[in-house]
């Protein structure tokens, strides 16, 4: 297929234009390069520094589905700027929307998140499960997901949306590196890397079995697996939700201790009080997906996620 991947110069999105390209995909990368990289864009994918918004040029050239990552997703940066995240989480995906329906573009997989949910009311978090998001982030990443049920309804798009918290690991040279890094990982990462002096723990009288916050991973290869068993699950004038989780989740102390036996650091540690709006435990449930479209977690241990994501320190993509 002839597949275009917004935000495929990031993260996530780079990750899984490298597995298309695998599968004998033709792929183009859209982005804006605000937060991505280009040499993030996986050899053999061609190139198109643009905006969502210019998306239709673009789409114009014939495509059979879109992978969308291209969004603003720092959480604080949402609060303080709610405009920026709605007019590009929102205004440029109804935009893009609205390009793929006059260029005859009738799939694609959302990349969303699971602050849609806001703070949970039992864990792990189902699809059925309300959603009130509690930032501007989430909740425009809802309101999109509420588009693509329309679109569905109205045009016979065929949409499926991939609920998760955080991603972890690299794939070959494909790793985490943003300018404002907000992650536990990478940050804990850092201060073996001689980058920060020590990491901070905010909160350790949780009810929870160690004291600390608990959260989900998902390695990112499995994310880009999964985000594959979606465009072959689009179907026209459904919109699909799926959750990705680990169903357990690994506390802060648990992710240190990780990253202190991977790397041989001793990584100290300093505490915080509890930030506000923290929920103890954050995990969603991956059993919809696992069962209507067979996704497995390959490598599920926090030890194959750090462990990953160390090796990719020492090689840059």
């Amino acid at each position: 297929m002839r597949l275009l991947v917004t935000g495929g110069a990031g993260y996530i999105g780079s990750v899984v234009a490298a597995r298309l390209l695998e599968r004998g995909h033709e792929v183009t990368v859209l982005d804006d390069l605000s937060t991505g990289h280009a040499d993030a864009v996986p050899p053999g994918a061609s190139f198109v520094q643009a905006s969502i918004t210019e998306a239709a040029g673009v789409l114009s050239e014939g495509f059979d589905a879109v992978l969308h990552f291209a969004a603003k997703s720092l959480v604080g940066e949402s609060v303080e700027r709610p405009g920026l995240y709605w007019s590009h989480n929102l205004g440029g995906t109804l935009a893009l929307l609205d390009a793929m329906r006059q260029a005859g573009v009738d799939r694609i997989v959302f990349s969303s998140t699971a602050a849609t949910y806001g703070e949970p009311e039992r864990t792990p978090i189902l699809e059925t499960d309300p959603t009130r998001p509690g930032n501007p982030y989430g909740a425009s990443k809802l309101a999109v997901d509420t588009a693509l049920t329309a679109f569905a309804g109205l045009y016979g798009l065929g949409a499926v949306s991939l609920r998760y918290f955080n991603v972890a690991g690299a794939y070959g040279g494909f790793r985490e590196r943003h300018t404002v890094e907000t992650h536990l990982i990478p940050n804990v990462l850092k201060v073996a890397l001689g980058e920060r002096e020590s990491v901070s723990v905010f909160g350790t009288d949780y009810p929870t079995p160690d004291g600390t916050c608990v959260r989900d991973y998902v390695h990112v290869t499995d994310l880009a697996d999964a985000h594959l068993l979606a465009l072959d699950a689009c179907a026209p004038g459904e919109h699909r939700i799926y959750n990705l989780g680990s169903g357990s989740g690994f506390s802060v102390k648990e992710v240190v201790e990780v990253c202190r036996e991977v790397t041989g650091h001793p990584i100290p540690v300093t505490t915080a009080p509890r930030r506000p709006g923290d929920p103890a435990v954050l995990v969603a449930s991956s059993e919809k997906i696992q069962r209507e479209l067979g996704w497995t977690q390959a490598h599920g241990s926090l030890r194959d996620m750090v462990a990953d994501a160390w090796a990719a320190c020492a090689k840059p993509a």
